[in-house]
């Protein structure tokens, strides 16, 4: 297995802890938020694990299918964090449109976008960058086609 698809495994362990972590109660502060930052809901962690499932799909699938989730996740991804960052909503798991812009404090707006931007920067490098660097696993593709 390559780089690319055990970093697909990687990202389905990681959104599935993502989702695991919003119901352990120590992770919470007397308003329910996680970390003391925001608070996560169905629709957080209905997107969180989809997109954990999507990323383990995709890893088990073929190194190409690994590189489509990361070249398409990874813009989305960081898209959403620009936006939340900016307006305090993402879009993504429909918070732009269920409560409009929020008028939060730079410092929340940064501490629960910055895993967006991080996650989703990566993403992009692991699909344009990484997966272009070379070539492994039984179903490689030529870097040039991937």
């Amino acid at each position: 297995m390559d780089k690319v698809r055990a970093l697909g495994w990687a990202y389905c362990l990681g959104f599935l802890l993502v989702v695991a972590v919003g119901y352990v109660p120590p992770f919470h502060d007397a308003q329910g938020n996680l970390f003391g930052l925001f608070k996560l809901d169905l629709y957080d962690d209905s997107l969180h694990l989809a997109s954990g499932a999507w990323a383990g799909v995709a890893a088990y699938l073929s190194r190409r299918a690994a590189i489509f989730y990361f070249r398409l996740f990874g813009p989305l991804y960081f898209a959403d964090g620009v936006l939340g960052f900016l307006t305090g909503s993402g879009y993504l798991d429909g918070g732009i449109l269920l409560y409009g812009p929020l008028d939060l404090p730079l410092q929340t707006r940064f501490f629960a976008n910055l895993p967006h931007l991080v996650i989703g920067g990566l993403a992009i490098w692991i699909g344009y960058g990484l997966a272009r660097r070379g070539r492994g696993g039984d179903d490689a593709a030529p870097a040039a086609a991937a």
